[in-house]
């Protein structure tokens, strides 16, 4: 199982993630686009260069607003290239801009990502990748499992003997979300 719980222990930028919202479920879509965001900008990189960048990366993202990041333009994809305190590698910010017009048009089947990552929960590891990859950009196996795990659709955030596996456990049976 998760081998993040032994390393966040400490470690303390990792140990809040890991104490107040990996693997909790998540419902709010800007949330869950700054996870899948984070999830992008992680890609080759440690978790610990994206925690640390994370305030830098909400500040340049517009807070993950879906709508101000589908409205991106040139000029803005420009500006976070120039942007010294995120990640700046133009296939991530490409990838993150586009499946912000991917979401815009979840929105009109499903509402919003929650809605459409319930509709289709259960799934298989396998099957949720090759629906992410058929719906978004940029969506490798790792990305897609880590993004599912870290919002508890898909198991292994947490070891059984971990104490935040059961305030998750209490959390789902009582149907709340992590952060909001």
């Amino acid at each position: 199982m998760s081998w993040y719980c032994a390393y966040a222990k400490d470690k303390p930028l990792h140990a809040r993630y890991h104490d107040t919202e990996h693997g909790f479920p998540l419902t709010n879509e800007r949330l869950l686009f700054e996870r899948l965001a984070m999830e992008i900008m992680q890609a080759g990189l440690s978790w610990t260069i994206v925690l640390k960048k994370r305030r830098a990366l909400n500040k340049a993202f517009d807070r993950f607003s879906v709508t101000k990041v589908a409205a991106y333009k040139e000029r803005d994809i420009k500006r976070l290239l120039a942007d010294s305190s995120i990640i700046r590698n133009r296939r991530k910010i490409e990838a993150i801009t586009e499946n912000a017009n991917r979401l815009l048009q979840i929105r009109r089947t499903h509402k919003n990502l929650a809605g459409w990552l319930a509709a289709h929960h259960p799934r298989s590891k396998a099957e949720w990748v090759k629906l992410f990859r058929a719906t978004f950009v940029f969506m490798g196996e790792e990305i897609v499992n880590e993004f599912l795990m870290g919002i508890n659709l898909l198991p292994g955030a947490h070891r059984k003997d971990c104490p935040i596996y059961k305030q998750i456990q209490k959390v789902m049976r009582f149907g709340k979300e992590g952060r909001t």
